[in-house]
This record gives C-alpha cells, sequence and structure tokens, in this order.
C-alpha cells in the first residue's frame, strides 16, 4: 500500500513537491529538489499531507 506524502525545502521550509511511498518503509525520504523559493537545487525531506 503507498501512502501520499509532501517533500518540504529544509532551507526556506515551503512544501513544493507531493508523491507516494510504501507505507512498510520507516525512514524518511529525503530528495535534493528544485526549490522555485530558493531559486536553487536544496534537499527536500518527508512530511505528512
Amino acid at each position: 500500500m503507498r501512502v501520499q506524502i509532501g517533500l518540504k525545502c529544509e532551507e526556506c521550509g515551503t512544501r513544493n513537491y507531493y508523491t507516494t511511498k510504501e507505507k512498510s518503509k520507516k525512514d524518511k525520504l529525503r530528495l535534493k529538489k528544485y526549490c522555485p523559493k530558493c531559486n536553487k537545487h536544496t534537499f527536500h525531506t518527508e512530511t505528512k499531507v
């Protein structure tokens, strides 16, 4: 079963992306994505929707 999550920028704190992940995965997802507010690529971590 997959659950919906939001990805929040670690620098400015805005939630820019939404995706899904397997419910059985316990570790938080951390991806390097583009943040339009910071105007650069930053790490985004998993948050609840």
